[in-house]
């Protein structure tokens, strides 16, 4: 009586591998770095050091978080330098 689910993941996969994945960005951690998500089978990847495509796991996420607070931080600091700069 156990009903499997694999069928409507099957056929995302199936296609997925026949034509390639078609990966959307998802979220833009920073300038160069983003994650993507594949709009058929839903594989998340994430840009690594080198700037290659890997898959988005809990470590990389976590690298990603840290990586989006600093980046919002330094834009931050750097729209109030420019403000205070241009005041005088």
């Amino acid at each position: 009586m156990k009903k499997t689910t694999s069928k409507p993941t099957f056929i995302p996969r199936m296609y997925c591998n026949l034509f390639g994945h078609e990966y959307e960005v998802t979220k833009k951690v920073t300038y160069h770095v983003k994650e993507y998500t594949c709009s058929h089978c839903k594989k998340q990847l994430t840009t690594n050091s080198n700037g290659r495509l890997t898959e988005l796991t809990p470590k990389f996420k976590e690298i990603n978080a840290i990586l989006e607070r600093i980046h919002a931080n330094r834009m931050e600091r750097s729209k109030k330098k420019t403000l205070a700069s241009s005041i005088y």
